[in-house]
């Protein structure tokens, strides 16, 4: 009896194994916020407010441009939102953008060169990451009017109006 159960222990355990490395899939869950800008910073500050019924994008591009994957979603009541995506895209260059804000007095995306229009974002197993979630750098409409309490906060941070650092 013995030799007979021996077979079918080593079966179920090499099934398990099988079974676990299937399970490691290539399902990722892209998770972030979006915010008003109400000082026009590109950055949080406590007077930031998030945005509910925003749009965002989660674009992945290979290096000659095709579009590999390209996904909407919109933020929840506390301004967070999750883009669920299948695939490996190791390869690829993979982005969330801001799509469109529901609220008029805030729904400017900055348009300098300079400054980085879209969280980058790192979708693939081979990259250290444990978990199936990358998680978005924040991202943030402006505000058409800065808040009055703004010079206030910037101060707070030893920031000039400007948007230059205080000297002491």
């Amino acid at each position: 009896m013995a030799k007979s159960t021996i077979p079918l222990v080593f079966t179920l355990c090499f099934l398990s194994f099988l079974g676990s490395a299937y399970s490691k899939s290539d399902r990722f869950f892209v998770e972030g916020v979006v915010y008003c800008d109400t000082c026009r910073t590109q950055f949080i500050t406590r007077l930031t407010e998030f945005i509910e019924g925003a749009t965002v994008r989660v674009e992945c591009k290979e290096d000659n441009g095709t579009l590999t994957f390209n996904k909407e979603a919109t933020t929840d009541k506390s301004g967070k939102y999750s883009v669920e995506i299948d695939g490996d895209h190791e390869d690829e260059t993979c982005e969330v953008i801001l799509c469109k804000s529901p609220r008029k007095d805030c729904s400017e995306v900055d348009s300098e060169a300079h400054l980085q229009q879209a969280a980058r974002i790192s979708v693939t197993n081979n990259n250290g990451i444990v978990s199936p979630v990358r998680a978005a750098s924040p991202l943030g409409f402006l505000k058409k009017e800065r808040l009055p309490k703004c010079g206030e906060v910037l101060k707070e941070l030893g920031i000039n109006e400007d948007g230059t650092e205080k000297e002491d």
